[in-house]
Order: C-alpha cells, then structure tokens, then sequence
C-alpha cells in the first residue's frame, strides 16, 4: 500500500544522527585523554635531563618518573647527542 522505505523515516533519521553524535562524541573524547597522556609521557622526557643534573642516579630518576632505565639511558643519550652538535 505505501511504499516508504525505512531510511525515508523520522524516526531512522533522528536515530542516525544520534548515533553520530554519540560517535562524535566518543572519538573527541578518546582524543583528549590520548591527547592527555602524550602530554604527560612529554614530560616525563623533558625532566629526565633535569633530574639527572641535580645528581639523581640514573636508576633513580626511572624509580621516580615510572620508567625503565634504559629509556631514562636512551634520553641522556639522546640529550648529550643534541648538545654536543648545538655548540
């Protein structure tokens, strides 16, 4: 008799965009916190060469900053290496 197809309905539509919203929603919000934990592993990597200036062991700063201490090695490493060619 009437030939109107689910898609073409209210409901389905609002439904839709509901879900999108959702959708929308759920994705900012896994980019913040992904956003959010960047910025603390950041962090973490700027106060490795600080750290290990004031004369904390090496062993000690990965205790502190949660780390290994082949990364905390890895970032001495690393930081020498860029201001060695610096100057």
């Amino acid at each position: 008799m009437f030939e109107i197809k689910l898609q073409e309905t209210r409901v389905y539509r609002e439904a839709k965009e509901e879900g999108r919203q959702e959708g929308l929603k759920q994705a900012l919000e896994e980019g913040r916190e992904q956003g959010i934990q960047q910025g603390r592993e950041e962090a973490k990597l700027e106060l490795i060469p600080r750290f290990l200036a004031y004369g904390i062991s090496i062993e000690e700063v990965a205790r502190l900053l949660d780390l290994t201490i082949e990364q905390v090695k890895q970032i001495r490493l690393t930081t020498e290496q860029e201001s060695s060619t610096s100057t």
